[in-house]
């Protein structure tokens, strides 16, 4: 489509005492001028041109920023703003996870639809609970280890070929990584709080490897390989169970 003309920022009027600012789809093409946002917790700038992530060390107050579709191509300038609870970046262009390093009281992070090849540079976000990261470019698992009070981990549409480095994650309650390329179930074991398992449209060929996951409701195993149902009788919280 035609490119479309940035809005001129002085044409925007901020309100100083505003918490919840909400600029969603407004043709921002940079982001400046929000200094004057002195009580701001939750700046949403959704669906603008903005290429840079800049302009924003003095929002100190800031708990959820939402850079959701943008022209967004590096993670960067966000150190300042230690407060940080839900980060959203995704429909961008990023093709790395970095300078997350002092946001330590995030508890989401969006990445959905970049460029990321890589689970990287996330071993300082210990508060984490949700992080998804689907449709990216990812091939492994890995990384992940220091985040053990992670609830939630999507990977779906990605290119993981094997279910692993997942033990740390005991708090684990939500855990989907469809559209991959599994062939097999395995390294599950620790994850004894799952309840819910997506692992439609994979290559796995045996249902197995579950034996630990006693607190399953939830069991997606669709589009695969598998011939027959077994070793799912011990799941008795199942209430959920797709296969095809």
């Amino acid at each position: 489509g035609e490119a479309e003309t940035p809005v001129d920022m002085e044409t925007i009027s901020l309100d100083p005492e505003a918490e919840d600012v909400d600029l969603n789809h407004f043709r921002i093409g940079k982001i400046e001028g929000f200094e004057v946002l002195k009580k701001v917790k939750v700046l949403c700038l959704r669906q603008n041109l903005i290429k840079h992530i800049e302009n924003l060390e003095q929002l100190q107050t800031l708990r959820e920023l939402d850079l959701y579709d943008n022209q967004i191509r590096k993670i960067e300038n966000l150190e300042s703003l230690v407060e940080l609870e839900i980060l959203d970046i995704s429909f961008n262009i990023l093709r790395h996870i970095e300078g997350l390093d002092r946001l330590t009281q995030l508890k989401k992070l969006f990445l959905v639809n970049n460029k990321i090849s890589k689970i990287e540079n996330l071993s300082n976000l210990q508060m984490l609970q949700m992080l998804e990261l689907g449709s990216n470019r990812i091939r492994a698992i890995e990384n992940i280890d220091t985040l053990a009070n992670l609830d939630s981990l999507f990977l779906g549409k990605n290119k993981i070929t094997k279910l692993q480095n997942l033990d740390a994650l005991t708090n684990l309650t939500v855990l989907s990584i469809q559209n991959n390329r599994l062939t097999k179930i395995e390294g599950l074991q620790s994850l004894v709080n799952l309840r819910e398992l997506y692992l439609s449209h994979n290559g796995i060929e045996v249902i197995e490897g579950l034996e630990n996951n006693n607190k399953l409701t939830m069991l997606d195993i669709a589009s695969n390989r598998i011939k027959k149902i077994e070793n799912i009788s011990h799941l008795t919280e199942l209430q959920e169970f797709w296969v095809s």
